[in-house]
């Protein structure tokens, strides 16, 4: 049995999901937590890793019965078969997110505490991210410096 790839219909993830393991499918749908803002409040939601994709495990003889189910619009294909992604693969993404659990995403504009270093406990204002680095403005120094991204912990 291989992982493959379905498409769904937008924001129908979830329930295509458990429509999915109520059939008996495994089917995994890599899920992260969000903050989303509404008028009168801010909510931690879960979401979809990848919009309207879900792996599912099978035997491929068997992928074309799940177009059946409610809310699956497609098999994901590569070169004219089904697009496999190995258990490595699923593994990473399992790992990434157990990684990612706890950390929030750092963006332009936000207020960071620096964690080590010489400039260990000052707070800064995220001018860029880059790839590792981020660019920080210090007030109180009224300078701008850069720190490792893994060394700035969002306030």
């Amino acid at each position: 049995m291989s992982w493959f790839v379905l498409y769904t219909s937008a924001r129908a993830e979830k329930r295509v999901a458990e429509r999915l393991k109520d059939m008996g499918v495994e089917a995994y749908l890599p899920l992260h937590k969000s903050k989303r803002k509404w008028s009168d409040r801010v909510k931690e939601v879960e979401m979809p890793l990848f919009n309207s994709y879900i792996f599912v495990k099978l035997p491929e003889h068997k992928l074309r019965e799940l177009l059946l189910v409610y809310g699956v619009s497609r098999i994901l294909f590569y070169l004219g078969r089904p697009a496999v992604v190995r258990d490595e693969e699923i593994d990473a993404i399992k790992e990434f997110l157990t990684i990612a659990e706890n950390k929030e995403i750092i963006s332009t504009g936000d207020i960071v505490q620096i964690l080590g270093g010489a400039m260990e406990n000052k707070k800064g204002e995220v001018l860029k991210v880059e790839d590792k680095l981020v660019t920080l403005y210090l007030e109180e120094l009224g300078a701008k410096i850069y720190v490792s991204l893994s060394h700035v912990n969002k306030i």
